[in-house]
């Protein structure tokens, strides 16, 4: 290298050491140490001067909480609620013992700390910047300066300001003034504010009279209002709510606020049911309770929210037509019954809904004897068995599916099954012969016959032949919750759970020609100072063909005029010659029944389920708990309640009243009773006469087994003559020498009914 080279070299060291140098001198410890310091002064002075600006403010939650009105379509005043439910109680009036419940639920240092969870806050801030969510771990001191000195909010600001406030408030106020102004203003759901009326809410008690397990419950209510309230909780929120009101009284013994002995000694006591509000008397709460749930579920808000006031609801509800239905189940059910002199006749509950099947709106609804009696609703409860109402859904997925039998005929209505009794389904990996009702046999029948009688053994088999998988996807396409349903043949027999309004959006889809109806209880919601909120439509896309709704509607023409809602339907004044197409159900041991029927432009689903109004033994020594599903067998002072009966009757007296204009059915269909007149029914072919097997008296053995399981909806489908089976066996039943094939002119007679107690001429067919 030469010496030009090399000083190059030399230089281009130089420079390298005096970045490297300058890199050194301008992150030295020193700077960085001091950096931090400088932050943490400027943090200190910020949170100085912030500490000095925030001012505790005066208690403002009260004069903030307004009431929220709900009105009929039509604009005219249907309830106002929200006014605060609350009594302000001194701390000397709650025991000392329920006192700490709260504490050991919420903050167990809350009577050494300082009023903030600075770990908590910090978190909160980063989650609130961040967006994900609510902050965790407030004290019972923010958590008062948050009910009464600012808002819900999750903003940095208002949670810089709960910060502050709550270190001056924690210096200003003893910590018995913070913890009884906590337990004053919380919210504990059912309208309660306040652990006074939480205290009448949940145990029908003042606060001075709770023992240590009752404010362990509403300690532990405040975590999650709607989840934990004891009467409205699924299985998995009480099973939450029990263990927090175990980790409540645990934590108590750690304290040493409990003896440990005590607490094993102590029960969780179940709360009272709710009583009604004030001003919802009748069926006027469960129309608010239906319309409140709406907005709620739209706009994500938790009950408090709610509840703080300013809303403006109007509902869809016709005030005409629901005085309609009112009238109709008074005149034809509870006028009927004796709750004083037959204890049955105290089982029975009564829910409805009506839709308009082009707007989807709900015109009427009756959700039982009013929120004083009974709480939940009987119009959308989903707890108890659709039965027989599922059948068109089967119809529906065969149709729209195109299905054939296993003899690969086209299913249509004039297609024949084998509808004997307990006959195995054919090709099933899941063995299932059901009984059809009152244990009949009725040979080789039409699809049309079958809905018309509603035999078990050919829905199964057809629920077979089209695939129960799609049988599930058509149901859920037509509006039932199948989520976590069995594809298996049971579910044929309609052994899922449903409620008045989910089977009138199924029925209205078919109405609708096939497209998607989901009722709507609200027509407008709107906060005061706020853009009225967007509701869902109510009316969809296409979800089955219309050739195979109206192919559905047809068929079940055929049930009102001539199969098991005939007499009820057709004897009410002004129903003879109307356009209807509808379906009865009767449950397993008959502990519901339905009729859920339409004209072309009113849909109304009706059912009645048996629920025990007190604790008692059956007489097979089995105790009944309050509330249990039970048979309604007996009540009215008759034998077996089925669809064709009460829930038809009253059907058919509403929707006389309240149709209207009741317009034609336009159905695109060339299958069904709607299309081809009922062949007459004077001399049937022995094949298809039933033989009766079962006495009169006996329950309806022929659902399936209850299932938890929620129900499906199904879509009809285009009508296609069914060619000759080689075999003779048209439906693929596994009989290897079926009866010789009817005339298909031919339809079966209803059987006879040997006790002639059958209420309103059901003749003890399973509907």
């Amino acid at each position: 290298m030469g010496r030009a080279d090399a000083r190059r070299a030399q230089r281009r060291g130089s420079r390298r050491a005096v970045k490297r140098g300058g890199i050194r001198r301008l992150f030295t410890w020193r700077k960085l140490l001091g950096a931090a310091f400088g932050l943490c002064l400027l943090v200190m002075g910020a949170f100085a001067v912030l500490y000095m600006v925030v001012q505790v403010p005066e208690g403002n939650a009260q004069a903030k909480l307004q009431a929220n009105v709900y009105k009929y379509s039509d604009g005219k005043l249907l309830a106002r609620t929200g006014e605060v439910n609350r009594e302000i109680v001194s701390l000397a009036e709650v025991p000392k013992d329920v006192q700490r419940t709260f504490v050991a639920a919420e903050n167990k240092s809350f009577y050494h700390d300082q009023g903030v969870d600075f770990k908590g806050t910090a978190r909160g801030l980063i989650n609130t910047v961040s967006g994900k969510g609510k902050q965790g771990g407030s004290t019972i001191t923010q958590q008062y300066v948050k009910n009464y000195y600012l808002d819900a909010d999750q903003t940095v600001t208002r949670k810089l300001k709960e910060l502050v406030i709550s270190l001056k408030v924690d210096q200003k106020r003893s910590k018995s003034e913070i913890l009884a102004g906590y337990i004053n203003t919380s919210y504990y759901g059912r309208g309660a504010y306040g652990i006074q009326a939480a205290a009448q809410a949940y145990y029908g008690k003042d606060a001075k009279d709770l023992d240590v397990t009752e404010g362990a419950y509403l300690a532990a209510l405040l975590q999650a209002p709607s989840q934990y309230d004891w009467a409205v909780a699924t299985d998995h929120g009480k099973a939450l709510v029990k263990e927090r009101w175990n980790y409540v009284l645990d934590n108590m013994v750690d304290e040493h606020w409990l003896d440990a002995g005590e607490r094993q000694g102590l029960k969780f006591k179940a709360p009272q049911a709710p009583k009604q509000s004030e001003g919802l008397s009748g069926q006027k709460g469960y129309i608010v309770a239906a319309a409140r749930a709406a907005v709620q579920k739209q706009e994500h808000i938790t009950d408090a929210q709610f509840d703080a006031g300013g809303w403006t609801i109007t509902v869809n509800i016709d005030k005409k037509k629901q005085q309609e239905l009112e009238k109709s189940v008074k005149a034809k059910l509870t006028d009927k019954l004796d709750t004083k002199g037959r204890k049955l006749d105290q089982d029975v509950q009564a829910g409805a809904v009506s839709v308009d099947p082009k707007t989807g709106r709900v015109l009427a609804m009756y959700g039982g004897r009013g929120l004083t009696e009974h709480y939940i609703s009987n119009a959308t409860r989903r707890d108890y068995q659709p039965a027989s109402t599922f059948k068109p859904v089967i119809l529906a997925a065969a149709l729209d599916q195109e299905s054939q039998t296993q003899d690969h005929q086209q299913i249509t209505a004039d297609t024949r099954y084998d509808g004997t009794s307990k006959r195995p389904v054919k090709g099933s990996d899941v063995a299932f012969a059901p009984e059809n009702e009152d244990d009949a046999d009725y040979g080789q029948v039409t699809v049309q016959t079958a809905m018309n009688k509603s035999i078990n053994s050919v829905f199964a088999q057809m629920g077979v032949d089209v695939g129960m998988d799609r049988v599930m996807q058509t149901a859920g396409k037509l509006g039932m919750d199948v989520e976590g349903l069995q594809a298996v043949p049971a579910q044929t027999l309609g052994s899922m759970g449903a409620s008045p309004m989910e089977m009138a959006g199924v029925y209205a889809t078919l109405d609708n020609h096939g497209k998607k109806v989901t009722p709507q209880i609200v027509k407008s919601a709107q906060k005061q100072g706020e853009q009225p909120i967007e509701l869902p439509e109510a009316i969809g896309g296409q979800v089955i063909k219309r050739q195979a709704a109206d192919s559905v509607t047809s068929v079940l023409t055929g049930v009102v005029d001539d199969g098991t809602a005939h007499e009820a339907v057709r004897n009410a004044e002004g129903l003879a010659d109307q356009q209807i197409a509808g379906k009865t159900g009767t449950s397993d041991d008959n502990k519901s029944a339905w009729f859920t029927g339409y004209t072309p432009r009113l849909v109304t689903s009706v059912g009645l389920f048996g629920e025990a109004a007190y604790a008692r033994t059956d007489d097979d020594a089995k105790k009944i708990g309050k509330g249990a599903q039970v048979p309604l067998k007996g009540a009215g002072g008759g034998g077996r309640v089925n669809g064709g009966g009460f829930p038809a009757d009253i059907w058919a007296s509403f929707t006389a009243q309240a149709m209207g204009d009741p317009g034609e059915f336009d159905l695109d269909t060339d299958m069904g009773a709607a299309v081809t007149p009922p062949s007459p029914t004077t001399s049937p072919s022995p094949s298809i006469t039933p033989s009766k097997k079962a006495s009169p008296s006996d329950d309806p053995t022929t659902s399936a087994p209850p299932s938890s399981d929620p129900s499906k909806e199904s879509v009809p489908p285009p009508s296609v003559p069914p060619p000759s089976s080689p075999s003779g066996d048209p439906s693929g039943d596994p009989t290897t020498e079926p009866p010789p094939d009817p005339d298909p002119s031919d339809s079966a007679e209803l059987p006879v009914d040997p006790g002639g107690d059958r209420p309103n001429g059901d003749n003890g067919l399973t509907q």
